[in-house]
């Protein structure tokens, strides 16, 4: 199977994060991650107002939901996903603990939802190889 199917999804809002926080695709004016994207009135008359930041999260969060259900798989494959994902990880908790633009609220979040991908890789792993252990002498545990 190519590398590429096992990268785990939570690399690209680290890639993506960090392409705006640096400037490479052009400088905001202030705090790129509070820079509105949509602003809708509601029947209540509120205004509600998405942001950058808040895409961002929400972009991760349905990449955490595929990154699920890769984890339902089994074998050496499983075992390469999941050492990545721990790779992909320590790299956003590096970034956050010794770079100054990784010190934000979204930042941080990404990085919870990157620990929920190992986290939670690894507990589903055990579970479906548990199901699929199987015992010979007849006697059901």
């Amino acid at each position: 199977m190519p590398l590429i199917v096992s990268l785990p999804l939570t690399l690209a809002p680290l890639l993506i994060y960090n392409i705006v926080a640096f400037g490479l695709i052009g400088s905001f004016g202030g705090d790129p991650w509070f820079a509105p994207v949509l602003t809708v009135e509601m029947v209540s008359g509120a205004r509600f107002t998405l942001v950058v930041g808040d895409m961002m999260i929400a972009a991760a969060l349905v990449l955490l939901f595929i990154e699920m259900l890769k984890a339902t798989r089994t074998g050496v494959v499983a075992l390469g996903d999941h050492i990545l994902s721990v790779l992909v990880f320590v790299a956003y908790l590096v970034e956050f603990l010794t770079v100054r633009q990784a010190a934000t609220s979204v930042f941080f979040l990404l990085m919870t939802i990157a620990l929920i991908d190992v986290v939670a890789g690894f507990s589903i792993t055990i579970a479906g190889a548990r199901r699929d252990v199987s015992f010979s002498s007849g006697e059901r545990l």
